[in-house]
């Protein structure tokens, strides 16, 4: 191969190279603006949009206006960028139609309608209980003010790429989900991420609140966790597990689901239905 062809080869690889980390950041980070790009990945942001242009003309990612909480000042909010179906494909080799032909098969064989779905939901939770028993250990020599940030260290370990930050306007934190290995399942079956809702809720010993899905739509999977009270959490019970609270707040947690759809910022519980599960709350 001629030197001028080989030098051609070799730029276009490195631009499919940093094209592909552009892409990675944006899995691993989710929804992102071009001035966030560049600096982690030091590039320009002239640099970045090039690469940016030729991902949403790929189908890889979608231009959204940014998603501001509170009071937003005067001009057009940021436009981030975020990773399409399409996009988080090409990172995923889950087997999609086979995981959805397995749990289809499963809901039928239990007779279809309600106790199919129940059925599905109780693979569901045998699922996610192996998951839950790895977690448990690090949860339990986390104090709880760190529980939030082990368990997305934890996520992230399995492929979820997942981080935790401080909740906007609201005494919490997020615990964020850039990547689901089995989003394209749970579009059809929602008993997958209601078990990892109460899988997330009994780890961190408090109830919690999914606000966004990939599986819905979401450029992200966004669980609110609301701060405990000082003390809260601090000791565990003989079997080491966190989160097993006093008659107290057990008696606070029958008192706020029965309240629940009364207030606005009620955290909802773990065994959300179907319907709604997942989805942003109105």
């Amino acid at each position: 191969m001629p030197p001028a062809a080989s030098g051609a080869h070799a730029a276009v690889d490195e631009q499919h190279g940093t094209r592909n980390r552009v892409a990675r950041s944006i899995l691993d980070h989710g929804p992102s603006t071009a001035a966030e790009l560049a600096e982690r990945l030091a590039l320009t942001q002239a640099a970045v949009r090039r690469h940016l242009d030729a991902l949403v003309a790929d189908g890889m990612v979608e231009a959204r206006a940014q998603r501001v909480y509170g009071h937003r000042g005067r001009g057009r909010p940021a436009k981030v960028f975020a990773l399409t179906g399409s996009g988080r494909d090409a990172f995923d080799q889950a087997y999609d139609e086979l995981a959805v032909d397995a749990l289809r098969w499963i809901a039928q064989a239990a007779g279809g309608g309600a106790r199919g779905q129940e059925a599905v939901a109780a693979f569901a939770r045998a699922r996610v209980a192996a998951q839950t028993e790895r977690y448990r250990e690090r949860l339990a020599q986390a104090a709880p003010r760190d529980r939030t940030r082990v368990l997305a260290e934890a996520l992230s370990e399995d492929g979820y790429a997942a981080t935790a930050r401080s909740a906007p306007a609201s005494p919490g934190e997020q615990l964020c989900q850039h990547h689901c290995p089995v989003a394209h399942a749970a579009e059809r079956f929602p008993q997958l991420c209601e078990a990892e809702t109460e899988v997330f809720s009994r780890l961190l010993g408090t109830h919690v609140q999914r606000l966004a899905t990939l599986a819905h739509g979401d450029g992200v999977c966004t669980t609110f966790v609301p701060k405990a009270p000082p003390g809260a959490g601090e000791d565990a019970d003989h079997t080491g597990h966190p989160g097993h609270l006093g008659n107290a707040e057990h008696a606070a947690r029958a008192d706020h689901a029965a309240h629940a759809d009364n207030t606005a910022t009620a955290h909802a519980s773990p065994t959300a239905s179907a319907s709604t599960a997942g989805r942003n709350p109105a």
